[in-house]
């Protein structure tokens, strides 16, 4: 699934090629008009000029081909000034043949919904602002060509009168472009985004849906082997019992205690989903609960080492502790463990109605090309990984109305922050 960012890479480039292509119908144009206008109605044209302006514009299509060509990320900002760039080039023109009574100055429209369609709203209302004013300018200055309707007293009124009525009407055509159509153009986009969040969302689920199912299935196969090897272990615990095997027998001890624990995690993924909330879900204060999930990340991790501080602290303030909940966070203190077992830190503050966590080690940090991807597909850095733990973790705390961002620390590592809503005395 592409990426947000690919996406708009995408878009801009696409809108890009389209820019390329008007250009060169609007230099075509050009030149034609200039062609029939000198050739055919022996118009005495300023020529040079013409051809300046006609040369500037095709030189500007050939750079924004070029990089084009070339891949180059095409940002909204570059398409607005070559847009803008179009608009003085159409000036000229215009001032050249006629200004203001040349027949096609209602082009002026063309970069303007352009703009309402594809960039953001100030780039359209300060669009509007400069094809006014340049259409103004024309009306005001004096065209270098005479329009030929000078000489004929009553017809010259009526023809200023139309020259005026023409202004007007693309004075009032561009306020309704940038307030309207400005205004139904953000409504689209807005759709868009929301609808390719809905499919982001249903994609997720949908995998969610398919991990579960997978890790039902594992937990009903692990179930005989694990059983087994909780009675050897048992057993072999019972017979090296004396002090000769003092030390077997404390390996066989963590060993069982390892078993149980993996029998305990399959009982928990093959209990019924309602019951297993009923069961785990109750009001803890958040300071106990904390205490919890470092005791039972501790019992699961001996080897590393915790540093832990707590900020801001609400005594009042209540978590739901929710078993799917304390597997997210103990998933991610074992991420940071497994990064850097010696330097782990865990800084904790909640108020009334939000925890703050955040979780950092002094490993490797993550890859950028990872980073993009965490929390909406499974992605592993680590070399036996499956890379499904912290995609469970994203979409559990996301689930619980929370937000979890990751990114690298200065001098090295990760820093993972958490946020969580806590029970109010309504929810409690």
């Amino acid at each position: 699934m592409a990426t947000p960012d690919a996406t708009r890479k995408d878009t801009s480039r696409h809108n890009a090629a389209r820019l390329i292509l008007l250009r060169n119908a609007e230099i075509a144009a050009i030149a034609a008009g200039i062609a029939i206008a000198s050739g055919y109605f022996d118009l005495a044209l300023p020529l040079w000029p013409l051809f300046i302006i006609l040369a500037l514009i095709i030189s500007l299509n050939i750079v924004a081909w070029l990089r084009y060509r070339r891949g180059t990320r095409i940002s909204d900002g570059e398409i607005f000034s070559h847009m803008l760039l179009d608009v003085a080039g159409l000036t000229g023109i215009f001032f050249y043949t006629g200004g203001a009574s040349n027949p096609f100055v209602w082009f002026y429209l063309l970069p303007l919904m352009i703009a309402a369609t594809i960039l953001p709203r100030t780039h359209t209302w300060i669009m509007a602002a400069v094809t006014v004013i340049c259409y103004t300018s024309l009306f005001l200055i004096e065209a270098p060509v005479e329009s030929g309707h000078e000489h004929h007293g009553g017809h010259a009124s009526g023809f200023e009168m139309h020259v005026f009525g023409m202004w007007l009407g693309f004075v009032m055509s561009a306020g309704f472009v940038a307030v309207i159509i400005v205004g139904m153009a953000h409504t689209l986009r807005q759709r868009d985004r929301r609808l390719a969040e809905a499919r982001e969302h249903a994609l997720q689920n949908e995998r969610l849906v398919a991990l579960g199912t997978l890790a039902a299935g594992a937990a009903h196969e692990l179930g005989t082997p694990l059983g087994t090897m909780a009675i050897l272990t048992s057993e072999l615990e019972h017979e090296y019992n004396d002090a000769a095997h003092a030390d077997l027998h404390e390996k066989l001890g963590i060993l069982r205690s390892q078993v149980d624990r993996c029998k305990a995690a399959l009982s928990v993924i093959s209990a019924d989903a309602g019951a297993d909330r009923a069961e785990s879900g109750h009001r803890l204060p958040v300071g106990e609960y904390l205490a919890e999930i470092i005791s039972e990340w501790q019992s699961q991790r001996p080897d590393a080492s915790l540093d832990y501080h707590t900020g801001e602290q609400a005594p009042e303030a209540g978590i739901l502790a929710e078993r799917t909940l304390s597997q997210a966070l103990v998933n991610i203190l074992n991420n940071a463990a497994d990064a850097s077992p010696d330097d782990v830190r865990l800084q904790a503050a909640w108020s009334a109605a939000e925890l703050s966590l955040e979780i950092a080690d002094r490993g490797a940090g993550i890859d950028t090309a990872v980073q993009g991807q965490l929390g909406k597909t499974p992605v592993s850095t680590k070399n036996d990984g499956l890379g499904v733990g912290l995609y469970l973790a994203h979409a559990t705390l996301q689930r619980l109305g929370g937000s979890v961002t990751v990114r690298n620390r200065d001098g090295g590592g990760t820093l993972t922050r958490i946020t969580l809503p806590l029970l109010t005395d309504k929810t409690g």
